[in-house]
């Protein structure tokens, strides 16, 4: 085999196992097996008229984590201080009946009524309403996600939406205006006229600053323009905890762009969102529930490869930010790839509804069960845990990179040696932080029995607590 010059006689270094070898164009090799546990019958065999031809609907894996259980929107809500005397929680979308892309559980102002949410949404695409994502915990200001308006080329208002965007603008005194962030490029919010879109005009929303942020749609978004999706959610970041204004976010129908900037921007303001446990909430929140669409964007059971729908949205959001976070990368790039290998349904069809309706939580097994049943595999030893901390990570192209453990992993000049030395050195400064920790514990229990019985209190402080060594 050659490839960029260099020869290699594969069939030497190919172990000579039974079962199916296939080396692919990238000089990849891959055994194909299926284990007892995950395909019941040796002798199983796919059947024409099979009625789910995901891999999932089949995968009978065990863990000792459910990972379905990891979100509970009330549980997240709560967290963040809500419901309170400005937000409530609704259950208008139970059934799916006013917006059948939208989660059933939402969060919008206490003053607005559920016949007036039902106004509201005859005026935007999809029926996406302006619904509460995060709210700062200290200044009050809010993340809202949306769609666009539906302006048309006659520039239809609507008073119940205006007015709804002023009742979000009050629920916080602090501010005179509303910021509206529009994901995408002026020119082309413009030309949504023609189709019925559109944005929301300084005529209409008196209270409101319109931002465009030049994020093209999905088409142009196949060639990346990650530094501009990083730019934009820093600007979201700093408008939120600078304390500036609320804002509302949205694109054309809010599932692509739209999660890209507010989970970045709530990533970098929350650091619960920084945890293995806040990441996986975030992900299933802000793209799986609100409805991002990995069925048509990864095209998992569609033939049609050359689909104009796919988009590499969600790997993109994944690369956006470094790795200064509870977990490692080996943990994006678990994630990553279970995104395309159909092994779980964590990220099957289009919206919550439909995976209600498929009874994936039942059927599937989830991908978090695979991770939180091993979470050490995937810590960062040098993570220290920091409340309200915000991140503002560099988007200047001169510090973009990329990826090598990721997009060039199976590149042989990059062959990775087995096993990782990194991945080695991680679980050892794991095991030795634990110890420290343990050892930490045990003196400072030691240290309060101590200052408890008088009798044997130190005459001295320095006799209070032995000096302990500590090696990184």
């Amino acid at each position: 085999v050659s490839q960029d010059g260099v020869s290699q006689d594969l069939s030497e270094s190919v172990p000579q196992l039974p079962g199916e070898t296939l080396i692919t164009g990238k000089i990849v090799i891959f055994k194909f097996c299926f284990p007892p546990q995950v395909i019941p019958t040796s002798s199983w065999k796919p059947e024409k008229n099979i009625r789910d031809p995901l891999f999932a609907f089949l995968n009978e894996e065990k863990f000792n984590v459910d990972g379905w259980t990891v979100y509970n929107p009330v549980e997240e809500y709560r967290r963040q201080g809500l419901p309170n005397h400005h937000w409530r929680i609704t259950f208008i979308n139970k059934c799916y009946e006013l917006c059948d892309t939208y989660p059933a559980l939402l969060v919008v102002p206490y003053r607005t009524s559920d016949d007036d949410l039902r106004r509201v949404a005859t005026f935007r695409s999809r029926n996406r309403i302006p619904v509460l994502s995060w709210i700062h915990p200290e200044n009050k200001m809010v993340i809202m996600r949306c769609s666009q308006p539906l302006v048309g080329m006659s520039g239809k208002r609507n008073k119940d939406d205006e007015k709804y965007l002023d009742v979000i603008r009050e629920t916080n005194r602090q501010i005179s205006k509303l910021t509206i962030y529009d994901a995408r490029p002026s020119v082309n919010a413009v030309a949504n006229k023609a189709t019925g879109g559109g944005y929301e005009s300084d005529d209409a929303y008196h209270n409101a600053e319109l931002s465009f942020l030049d994020i093209h749609n999905i088409h142009v978004m196949r060639e990346s323009l990650k530094k501009l999706v990083l730019t934009g959610a820093i600007q979201i970041a700093d408008t939120v905890s600078s304390g500036k204004s609320s804002v509302l976010v949205h694109c054309s129908d809010g599932w692509d762009r739209t999660a890209q900037l507010t989970s970045l921007a709530m990533l970098m303001l929350d650091s619960f969102y920084r945890s293995i446990e806040g990441f996986e909430i975030l992900v299933q929140k802000e793209w799986i529930s609100f409805g991002h669409k990995f069925a048509s964007r990864i095209g998992h059971g569609d033939k049609n490869h050359a689909d104009a729908d796919r988009s590499p949205i969600f790997l993109q959001f994944i690369d956006c930010f470094p790795t200064a976070f509870e977990f490692n990368e080996h943990f994006l790039i678990t994630i990553l790839d279970h995104l395309y290998s159909c092994r779980f349904g964590t990220f099957l069809l289009n919206c919550e509804s439909a995976r209600e309706r498929q009874k994936l939580t039942e059927r599937t097994v989830s991908v978090w069960s695979l991770i939180n049943s091993n979470k050490d595999k995937f810590k960062n030893p040098f993570y220290t845990k920091e409340i309200n901390r915000v991140l503002y990570p560099v988007a200047s192209m001169r510090h973009l990179e990329l990826w090598v453990n990721y997009y060039i992993r199976w590149n042989p000049r990059i062959k990775q040696q087995q096993p990782n030395p990194v991945e080695q050195r991680y679980m050892e400064l794991l095991a030795l932080r634990d110890d420290y920790v343990k050892r930490l514990e045990e003196l400072q229990l030691a240290n309060s029995a101590k200052l408890s019985d008088p009798a044997a209190s130190p005459s001295s402080p320095s006799q209070m607590m032995p000096h302990v060594k500590t090696h990184f």
